[in-house]
């Protein structure tokens, strides 16, 4: 995993009337990702976008895809979006039971995992799965919800997830 920041915009701050000029704006203003925030109503409280809309997306999209799974049974969205071969599937590490499993069957698709960190959650939580991942999502908010303020603690987490990442 390099160590490094990228720059991600959400489609969830896109106009959906106009989603692909919104897609193709980001991507030419050289963001290095599109996220795809997917929200099932039930790990968050809200809902949000499934692979039909995510397909127009990646017509859209000249960056690779990070499909941000805000789920649970997050397997089951896996096996859903992997068709559309995203360049990342990022899954937050509360939900998931078998988060190394997980990490490997993303990879045998071809697709590059990320797991996700909620605000309380430590970055320890992944001493030993940042060897598998190419990407890890400090969420400085929290999840489900846009228009959140910064959560500053945020800034002190991605330093000790640097330290362990080089100790």
């Amino acid at each position: 995993m390099r160590i490094g920041m990228l720059v991600a915009p959400s489609i969830l701050s896109a106009d959906f009337g106009y989603l692909a000029r919104d897609v193709e704006a980001i991507c030419e203003g050289g963001c290095d990702l599109v996220h795809v925030d997917v929200m099932d109503g039930h790990f968050v409280p809200n809902l949000t976008i499934g692979p039909v809309v995510v397909e127009a997306v990646a017509k859209a999209a000249t960056k690779p895809l990070d499909i941000h799974l805000m789920v649970e049974n997050n397997s089951f969205f896996v096996d859903l979006f992997a068709p559309l071969k995203p360049g990342y599937i990022s899954f937050h590490i509360e939900e998931e039971k078998h988060p190394h499993r997980l990490i490997q069957k993303i990879r045998s698709l071809g697709i590059k995992p990320a797991v996700v960190l909620n605000p309380h959650t430590p970055p320890e939580a992944l001493e030993y799965l940042l060897e598998d991942l190419d990407m890890v999502l400090l969420m400085s908010v929290n999840p489900g919800f846009g228009g959140q303020k910064f959560i500053p603690s945020v800034i002190e987490k991605a330093q000790r997830l640097k330290w362990l990442h080089i100790c």
